[in-house]
């Protein structure tokens, strides 16, 4: 058995469309790759992410494309050669020496193909020929007839390839074709493992199991013996060994107390190989390996007090879900690599988080992601790719969903993080509330036959282990009322789209999968893909990279409420930012307050898969926002919040750890200038992985002068909470007054800043220096006589000045006292 990777000498043609005249007639192809990237690189078409250069390409997506190839093939005597193709983006057809081997629809699944026959001895040519994917999903359209859907005007339901590479509110349309993952022949003789589903389970008496589902695929009846081993941590060595004369077999091995897989923050990863090895009279002929943890997992929906509960619990332990919606890191996926699936993920972990959700508009991703979240004790909530559409359930899809469903089941049923399988994005909610019951004709499909029978039967024949919901949100109590709070997970988008971010507190939810708020990305990020003269929140290329329905709008009535208008481009960069991560904050308080009523939320989103203004916490650069940092200490294991419950304020101690929290919890209200109006010292003796609430004095909480008041809540292992009585607005916040010092060290500076009077909110924006510095905190608040030091991490040459004024240095003070024009006289 031998794999030949197909990857050299491929060359790229435009077939047909609305082409260029002066496009040369091959161009040099990389595989894996896109037609985009090719074309790119031969230095034939701008960089589609910068200014309005994404809207000049739109050609591509309307035109043909054909790979060749030559490769020299060698008979080696083996019975079967397949041409396997592990991804085709997305609708293809391949031909090997002329001959039509095959045509193909899905983006999301492989494909192999015996092509014994048509291969030669010498030379072989292999051609992979796209059809415009924006003119085949239309054609796709108008056969299996029209569904409505959500954004721009191109049918991305119709097609089972990624949907956001059509347009999204955060995404450009650059619509892709391409051999996108590994093409390669594959010789093999007697048998071949066609598929491996490990089936991990532990028993109540802690004994770990490993089923292991084979599939084999043969060229003969003759016996084989089929050998699996599972062996790890503590000497682990578990054998067993089976004959087979047909193409299945299940093997199963017990593993005596086996080391638990927890999530991070709960406990280790230890993982086990699980391997199978098939030969014939003692001749290995296959063989399949893949990592394995052994945990229980249990999504509990069910009745009680408030509603339907939506909780996640690992190893009996309940777990509150401090994550982020994923969504892919690239438009053009090729360019995706173990080492940025490392550093975008590690922005998760360095964040606290512990979930991520695998969003239903992208893909089903590569295995580096989930090996990734099983080594670092990242849960995995994953999407099936159905997203904010009504879906045809037509033959022409059914089918190609079925076989991506038991493809991708499969594939990522070893690994440990993924916890739970979603049938939908939206879907559901989008039949009930966004108009589409009323445009379908009476019992016209939409896709619920997908979400209520085909995905949960192929979970219950390929991998039973766990546990799925129909789409999110979802009431499990009643499917026409997926918006209610009070029963199964919910999507919180009345506040982006209509509401002031404190309309958070209206509700308290049962489990928050999407929720999120817009803001741009960092200063160089915006500046390197956007080069407006002068550049303004309304400039051409700002607007290009600003995808959402009026989202500059939604920016400003956002923050409208909350602080000053902003006077210049600088000062709105810095106020939408802050309000991103003010609005996030003001949500996930409120939510981890009530845990575990509230079990958990998801914010929308982790990333970005190209420069442009969004709701992603680090930016398409890979820049982390502010919201970053404010998510990072939200997600601390100890956190303290003053949130409103009846009776007046309360201070919340919530220990997401696995030991006691007790300590004395100072809560004072100041004024302006730092002088102590009243204190109380509270008590606090918190359980692992709870709150604990407690009523303040009114002594405390009742302000004399609220424009002028506010309240610190401070304790040992903790960052500090405050509560203001008014809005930035009315708040009497003097003038910026600081002293600053820049100490040059290794590696960067020390910036430490003294506040002589208070100080709100401030940042060092270090990347508008050297887009390379990072800063190690933002959005410090300091009392009068309070100082700080910041470590910028950074190139040296840096002017030291800049870095401890405006702009790079930004506060609220500098907002509330901004010069602002006269008013005009008559």
């Amino acid at each position: 058995m031998s794999r030949t990777l197909l990857h050299e000498g491929w060359t790229l043609q435009a077939l047909g469309g609305p082409v260029p005249a002066d496009l040369p007639a091959e161009v040099p192809a990389t595989v894996p790759g896109t037609v985009h990237t090719d074309l790119l690189t031969a230095g034939l078409i701008p960089d589609p992410y910068l200014d309005l250069n994404e809207h000049a390409l739109q050609w591509i997506g309307d035109s043909d494309f054909g790979y060749r190839t030559t490769f020299a093939f060698e008979d080696e005597g083996h019975e079967r050669v397949d041409l396997v193709a592990e991804g085709l983006d997305t609708v293809a057809t391949l031909a090997l020496n002329g001959a039509e081997l095959g045509r193909t629809r899905n983006q999301h699944r492989s494909y192999r193909l015996d092509v014994r026959q048509n291969l030669r001895a010498g030379s072989n040519e292999l051609s992979v020929d796209f059809a415009a994917p924006v003119r085949s999903a239309r054609e796709a359209e108008e056969r299996i007839g029209a569904k409505p859907f959500v954004g721009n005007a191109l049918p991305y339901n119709a097609l089972r390839k990624m949907a956001c590479n059509f347009g999204w509110d955060w995404g450009p349309v650059l619509t892709t074709a391409g051999i996108w993952k590994p093409i390669y022949l594959h010789r093999w003789s007697i048998a071949r493992i066609a598929q491996v589903v490990p089936l991990v389970t532990v028993d109540a008496d802690g004994t770990g199991r490993v089923e292991l589902r084979v599939e084999l695929e043969r060229t003969n009846d003759d016996l084989l013996t089929i050998a699996a081993r599972v062996s790890g941590p503590g000497r682990t060595d578990v054998t067993v060994e089976a004959e087979v004369e047909g193409t299945t077999a299940i093997l199963t091995l017990a593993v005596e107390n086996p080391e638990l897989w927890w999530p991070r923050g709960y406990g280790e990863q230890p993982l086990y190989s699980a391997s199978v090895a098939v030969s014939q009279n003692g001749a290995e002929v296959d063989r399949w390996s893949h990592d394995i943890g052994f945990r229980t997992v249990e999504v509990t929906m069910a009745p009680d007090q408030y509603g339907t509960s939506f909780s996640f619990s690992v190893n009996g332990q309940y777990v509150f879900v401090k994550g982020a919606n994923w969504i892919p890191d690239d438009c053009f996926l090729p360019r995706v690599t173990r080492e940025s699936y490392e550093r975008s993920i590690r922005d998760a972990i360095d964040a606290d988080m512990n979930m991520l959700r695998i969003w239903g508009g992208g893909i089903y991703e590569s295995d580096d992601l989930y090996d990734i979240c099983n080594r670092e004790g990242i849960l995995v909530w994953q999407d099936f790719l159905f997203a904010c559409a009504a879906y045809s359930e037509a033959e022409e899809l059914r089918s190609e969903v079925a076989a991506e469903a038991r493809e991708n089941v499969a594939r990522l049923a070893p690994n440990p993080s993924l916890v739970f399988w979603n049938g939908s994005n939206e879907n559901v909610e989008g039949f009930y509330y966004w108009g589409w019951k009323d445009v379908l004709a009476e019992g016209e499909d939409w896709g619920r036959g997908y979400y209520d029978d085909l995905l949960p039967s192929i979970l219950a024949e390929v991998d039973p282990t766990r546990s799925y919901l129909p789409s999110s949100p979802f009431s499990p109590e009643n499917y026409a009322t997926p918006r209610d709070p009070n029963h199964g997970p919910v999507h919180s988008w009345e506040v982006w789209n209509r509401q002031d971010y404190t309309t958070y507190r209206d509700d308290i939810p049962r489990f928050v999968s999407e929720f999120g708020y817009q803001g741009p990305p960092n200063y160089s990020t915006l500046t390197r893909s956007v080069h407006d003269s002068p550049m303004a929140p309304d400039s051409e290329g700002v607007l290009s990279h600003q995808k959402a329905e009026d989202g500059n709008g939604k920016l400003q009535r956002g923050y409208a409420p909350h602080l000053p208008e902003p006077t210049n481009f600088d000062d709105w960069h810095y106020t939408t930012q802050l309000n991103q991560a003010r609005a996030i904050q003001y949500g996930v308080e409120h939510f981890r307050s009530y845990s575990p009523r509230t079990a958990g939320s998801i914010i929308w989103q982790l990333n970005d898969c190209w420069p442009v203004t969004s709701w992603a916490a680090v930016d398409g650069d890979k820049r982390r926002k502010p919201l970053w940092y404010a998510l990072r200490s939200l997600n601390a294991p100890r956190l303290v919040t003053i949130q409103p419950r009846e009776g007046g304020l309360a201070l919340i101690a919530s220990n997401d750890s696995p030991d006691a929290w007790t300590g004395e919890v100072s809560v004072r209200r100041v004024a302006i200038d730092g002088s102590e109006l009243a204190a109380q010292s509270v008590r606090i003796d918190v359980a692992p992985r709870t709150n604990e609430t407690v009523l303040l004095d009114a002594s405390v909480t009742s302000a004399g002068s609220p424009e002028s008041e506010l309240l610190v809540a401070s304790v040992e292992g903790a960052r500090r909470a405050f509560w203001y009585f008014v809005e930035d607005l009315e708040l009497a916040l003097p003038e910026l007054d600081i002293t600053t010092s820049v100490e040059v060290v290794d590696g960067g500076y020390t910036v430490e800043v003294t506040a002589n009077a208070l100080v709100k909110d401030l940042v060092l924006n270090v990347d508008r220096l050297a887009p390379n510095a990072v800063v190690d905190e933002m959005l410090v608040t300091l009392l009068p006589g309070e100082s700080h030091r910041f470590t910028v991490t950074g190139p040296a040459g840096i002017d030291t000045d800049a870095l401890v004024a405006h702009p790079v240095l930004q506060t609220v003070n500098t907002l509330k006292h901004a010069r602002r024009p006269e008013p005009a006289t008559a």
